[in-house]
Parts: structure tokens; sequence; C-alpha cells
């Protein structure tokens, strides 16, 4: 390996320990913090929490999906893709919203312990790419929606981001569900 390529490692394993203790500390304040309290510690407000990020999450992936299942060719295909999408965006957005609060308050509820969960670690990362998917298919292909929209198949790439969604809401659920085992 080069030199440059040593030096390189080096400074990304000096910034990678600098900021996992400031991490770690942060989700210590808000665990310890009386709001973080509060929320683990009642009768309901946990439950409560959690039962709405689950209808939100289900609002937001259902709504995805039935787009995505379009583009796919395997459900609504002779309704325009632009027409679908009208309909579903403004529910996907709001069950974005409600699953991004309550995952926050879940969050909050229990920083410290998430810090270290695998699962977790593994959701975030998966949100993060889930985020990048629409990013790049509404600035490259869908630019050019009015010229497949009404075909029964959509262009490869339109079924790939379709595929991709799918397969990381799936991986964000599961990782979700496993945040408990560990």
């Amino acid at each position: 390996m080069s030199a440059a390529g040593t030096a390189g490692i080096a400074r990304a394993c000096r910034l990678e320990s600098s900021i996992m203790p400031l991490l770690q500390h942060l989700c210590q304040l808000l665990n310890d913090s009386s709001f973080g309290t509060v929320i683990r510690e009642s009768d309901y407000a946990y439950s409560i929490i959690e039962s709405v990020h689950v209808i939100s999450i289900a609002l937001l992936v259902g709504t995805i999906a039935v787009l995505d299942l379009r583009m796919l060719g395997l459900l609504l295909q002779p309704i325009a893709i632009t027409r679908i999408a009208r309909a579903v965006i403004p529910l996907a957005w709001s069950g974005f919203a409600l699953m991004f609060l309550s995952g926050l308050l879940l969050f909050w509820a229990e920083a410290a312990k998430m810090y270290g969960n695998p699962a977790f670690r593994v959701k975030v990362i998966l949100l993060a790419l889930v985020g990048l998917n629409p990013l790049i298919f509404h600035t490259t292909v869908y630019r050019r929606v009015h010229e497949w929209e009404g075909l029964r198949s959509s262009p490869w790439r339109a079924r790939i981001a379709a595929i991709f969604s799918l397969a990381l809401w799936g991986g964000i659920i599961v990782a979700g569900r496993a945040i408990a085992y560990f």
C-alpha cells in the first residue's frame, strides 16, 4: 500500500476514534434526559409512540409499495404512474413525517441502548440508502416519465429503483424488529 493510502486510513481511524465517543456521549445525554426518562418509564407513552411508529411505517411503505409494484408492472397496469404518484405521495409524506417523529421519540427514550445495537445501526444505514433511492430516481429516470408512464412495463432503471425500494424497506422493517433482540 502506498504511503498516501496508509495516511488516509490513519486519518479515517483517528476521525472515527474521535467521533464515536462523542456520539456515545450524546446518546447517553438523550437517554438520561428527563424527557427520555418520562417516555421510557411511562406506563403508556412508549407503547403509544411505538404503535404510532408501526402504523406510520405501514402507511409509508404501503403507499410506496403501490407505486413500486406499478413500476414493476405487477399492479394497476392500465393506470398512469403519474396518476398513482399524485394519489399516494401525499400519504407517503404523512407516513414519513409520523414515522420520523415517532422514531425520534423512541430513539430518545433508549438512545444509550440503541448506540450499541447492531440492528439499529443496520436500520440507520438502510434508511440512508432508502432516502438516496428516490433522490436518484427522481433526478434521473422520473424526469422522462411522460415518455413511459403509459406503458405496461417501466424502463429497466425504474424497475431497478422499485426493486431496491422494496428490498430496502423490507430490510428496514426486519432490522427494526431485530432491535428488540439485541
